[in-house]
């Protein structure tokens, strides 16, 4: 595997009263747990700004992925995907969450 193709890059961007977490790349190992560390300190120093992941360059979401994904969407986050397969693993992620 191609380390360049293994990355997961993560920006912060805040406007519009909102915290939105910009992720590009393959939501596996290790990288989950790095996504997981940038979710807390946005969610922690959000100061009122709604929270919003952004899955529209994701290319990979592992099961690690999504279970971090869940625990998220259950703390509030709302998600904005891009490509059927992203969709889809949100919405099976939602389904999850409302049981």
């Amino acid at each position: 595997m191609n380390a360049e193709n293994a990355v997961l890059r993560i920006t912060t961007i805040d406007a519009e009263g909102r915290r939105k977490l910009v992720l590009e790349g393959k939501l596996i190992e290790p990288w989950v747990g790095e996504f997981k560390k940038a979710w807390q300190e946005a969610n922690e120093s959000r100061n009122g700004h709604s929270l919003v992941v952004d899955l529209g360059n994701v290319t990979v979401i592992s099961p690690q992925g999504e279970g971090v994904l869940s625990e998220i969407m259950r703390d509030g986050a709302e998600f904005v995907c891009g490509g059927i397969h992203n969709k889809h693993v949100v919405r099976q992620i939602e389904r999850r969450c409302r049981r």
